[in-house]
């Protein structure tokens, strides 16, 4: 069974540190400043023998007006009410605060399990906050420390209660693969890849929706949203199913251009987005109707496509604005600045009023279809050679003939090729943008990523020059 814990207390106590020491890895923002967590960060773990779900929630500050501490509130409470334990942090070095009491009386009305841990317990200086802790009413306290890794058995022991064993015992999947061809392997092995959950992640500058177009894919208030720019800060990851096809959906933070990042925080978002952009397999880049494709736009697309990851537009803001004006910029924005990937799907939405997200989830489904595209060696070799025909390569420096011997498709995710030549330093990048831009024609790959890589081909007579 997977624990659902929510890791819960008021800003700077730690929380972040926790949930990154269970997932293992640098995952979720860490900073002095408090607040810096938002929205609610999911993640898996396995702690000792226990499969745990942890959810990392936003500081409690308490506020009675509709404002950005009263959306994130929200979001902790619905982190509580669907957890099966919450992790209680406080700061055993600075002692207990007014919120730190006022928070505990929520969650003992709440109804679910605590566990309360004295954080930052790496000396005998906090034994005097871990006994003032009682009062909170949340049983006894366990001195912890995460950034140490300090009081974790502790904590196993208090989990165990909360495990129960799985009712489905999933056996791992051995293929054997022998006597099959290696079209056939691969075939196998392709179809294996795409039966997981496709890794989505939305990106863009700030302000332009996509945390109102995550909440609206899920149809749930998931993400939280507002007038202020820059409101999500981490990389957040949603488990979704669409007609049938799961789905780990990501939402970023907004990305400024470099010179206007200042702060540290702002600098540990954008590099978190990016690397969450860059373990994607599709990234849909979001775009404001009245904004389309400026120049961060144009930076953040070419990085996609430079890291191999398959992108598709999404123009939001539809049903406000200048739709003939938007569209002629984009396309003219398109042809010019984004020459890498000819044919990048783009798709009008609103996601405020929830319009034409099933055509947006199909122009993923159909980009994701083609970055995962292998062709046949034999078709593929009919191709080349036609290709040749039609076009020979030039002379090369050494005034001879370049010969292009034949063509293998090496990988997908993106489609990557290798050409056998005698020359391959030779081969003009004005051959193979032309074989690039037939290859896309011929075998509908538009609007992905297509890599072509030139090798030189052995010779069949050098061992033998070389024994004479």
């Amino acid at each position: 069974m997977t624990i659902k814990v929510a890791i819960i207390g008021r800003p700077n106590v730690g929380k972040s540190t926790l949930f990154n020491r269970f997932i293992g890895r640098k995952v979720a923002i860490v900073h002095d400043m408090p607040g810096v967590t938002r929205d609610r960060k999911e993640g898996f773990a396995k702690f000792f023998d226990l499969n745990l779900m942890v959810i990392d929630t936003a500081g409690y500050e308490y506020s009675k007006e509709d404002n950005l501490e009263q959306r994130m509130w929200h979001q902790t409470q619905r982190a509580i009410d669907e957890s099966d334990v919450c992790l209680f942090l406080f700061d055993a070095r600075a002692g207990l605060q007014p919120y730190d009491e006022h928070f505990a009386d929520l969650v003992r009305r709440s109804g679910k399990p605590v566990i309360l841990l004295a954080n930052k317990c790496e000396g005998k200086a906090q034994e005097n906050s871990i006994h003032e802790a009682y009062s909170l009413g949340l049983g006894e306290p366990i001195p912890f420390s995460a950034e140490h890794g300090l009081g974790l058995t502790d904590l196993y022991q208090r989990l165990l209660p909360f495990d129960k064993e799985d009712e489905d015992d999933e056996s791992s999947d051995d293929t054997d693969y022998t006597g099959m061809s290696e079209d056939e392997i691969n075939a196998l092995k392709d179809k294996k890849i795409k039966s997981k959950p496709l890794q989505l992640a939305i990106v863009g500058r700030p302000n332009v929706g996509k945390s109102t177009l995550m909440n609206a894919l899920l149809n749930d208030e998931r993400m939280l949203t507002g007038p202020e720019a820059g409101v999500t800060r981490d990389a957040i990851t949603v488990g979704w199913e669409w007609k049938g096809h799961k789905i780990n959906l990501v939402d970023t933070a907004g990305l400024r251009r470099h010179s206007r990042v200042e702060s540290d925080v702002e600098k540990m978002s954008a590099a978190n987005t990016k690397h969450a952009a860059f373990l994607a397999q599709v990234v849909i880049l979001v775009l404001d109707a009245d904004a389309v494709l400026d120049k961060q736009d144009l930076t953040i697309a070419r990085e996609v496509l430079d890291e191999g990851r398959a992108l598709v537009i999404a123009i939001n803001k539809w049903d406000i604005a200048n739709r003939q004006e938007a569209l002629q910029k984009l396309n003219d924005k398109l042809q010019t600045s984004l020459a890498q990937a000819e044919g990048v799907p783009t798709v009008t939405i609103s996601a405020l009023k929830k319009e034409g997200l099933d055509k947006l989830m199909s122009a993923v489904f159909k980009v994701y279809d083609r970055w995962n595209m292998r062709i046949p060696t034999a078709p593929l070799n009919q191709w080349f050679g036609d290709m040749i025909d039609r076009y020979p390569p030039p002379l090369g420096k050494n005034k001879r003939r370049i010969k292009l011997r034949y063509i293998t498709q090496a990988k997908t995710r993106p489609p990557s090729f290798y050409i056998f030549s005698s020359n391959p330093e030779g081969l003009p990048d004005a051959y193979l943008r032309y074989l690039t831009h037939s290859l896309r024609e011929n075998f509908n790959l538009d609007g992905i990523p297509l890599r072509i890589t030139v090798r030189k081909s052995n010779n069949p007579y050098a061992d033998k020059a070389k024994k004479k």
